[in-house]
Order: C-alpha cells, then sequence, then structure tokens
C-alpha cells in the first residue's frame, strides 16, 4: 500500500535533496562564494542539516515531517541572499539553495502523503468505535 515505486522515489528524493543541500551550503560558503575570501564561519549552517539526515535515511516519519518545516528557513535564506547579495555568483548559488530546498520539501510531504492518510482513517475508525461504546451504554 504505502510502499509503491513512486513513494521509494520520493524517499530517495528526499535523501538525494538533503545531502545536496548539505553539500551545496559547504561548497557556496567555502570555495565557489563565501562572504570572505578563504571562507568564514558561515559554512557551520550546513551542520543542522546533518541532523535529520539519519532519520531521513532510515524512513523515520517524525524526522521527515519536522525537517519538512525546519528546511523552509534555508529556502528563506535562499530567497533573501538570491535577491540582495550584489556578488552575482553567491546569488545564483542562494537560487540554487531555494530550489534544491523546494525539491526536499515536496518529496517528503509526498513520502509523507501516504501515512497521512492512513493516521486519518485510524482516528476515523476509533473515534466511530469509541461513539458505537458510548451509545450502547
Amino acid at each position: 500500500m504505502m510502499h509503491g515505486v513512486l513513494h521509494k522515489y520520493f524517499h530517495w528524493g528526499a535523501i538525494a535533496s538533503l545531502v545536496t543541500l548539505i553539500i551545496w551550503c559547504v561548497l557556496w560558503e567555502t570555495v565557489i562564494a563565501p562572504l570572505q575570501p578563504g571562507g568564514s564561519w558561515v559554512v557551520l549552517k550546513a551542520a543542522p542539516l546533518l541532523i535529520p539526515l539519519y532519520g531521513v535515511i532510515k524512513r523515520d516519519v517524525y524526522t521527515l515531517q519536522w525537517s519538512s518545516m525546519v528546511i523552509l528557513l534555508y529556502f528563506t535564506e535562499g530567497v533573501v541572499r538570491g535577491y540582495s547579495d550584489t556578488n552575482a555568483t553567491s546569488a545564483l548559488m542562494a537560487w540554487g539553495e531555494a530550489a534544491i530546498v523546494c525539491v526536499y520539501f515536496v518529496c517528503a510531504v509526498l513520502y509523507l502523503r501516504p501515512y497521512k492518510k492512513a493516521a486519518k482513517r485510524m482516528a476515523k475508525e476509533l473515534l466511530e468505535k469509541v461513539n458505537k461504546v458510548s451509545i450502547k451504554k
């Protein structure tokens, strides 16, 4: 039911986009277009992305849920820096960051969709059972 071919692709898409985003942020802030020549401490922004990586790989539903919300901070940074950076290369990297975040978000949400539907169905069934017991009393 929940493990169709598309479901597997969404999982792999979430993993690939999260790993890509980590690498993208590190390269952006150290090699491609650092804020200061030689790199800066801004590269540490990639470190929080390592926290959900294991859970995403292991298909942890809770990790995918909260990480799909936290990742939107990186989207915000990408859009803000895409519009405001004076360095064209840095602005391009920022827009790339926003695009990668969109891929992760869509893959995570679509991966979680069957779980959400199943949870709603189970909650509805439980509520119906509780109502039947209440009516009999």
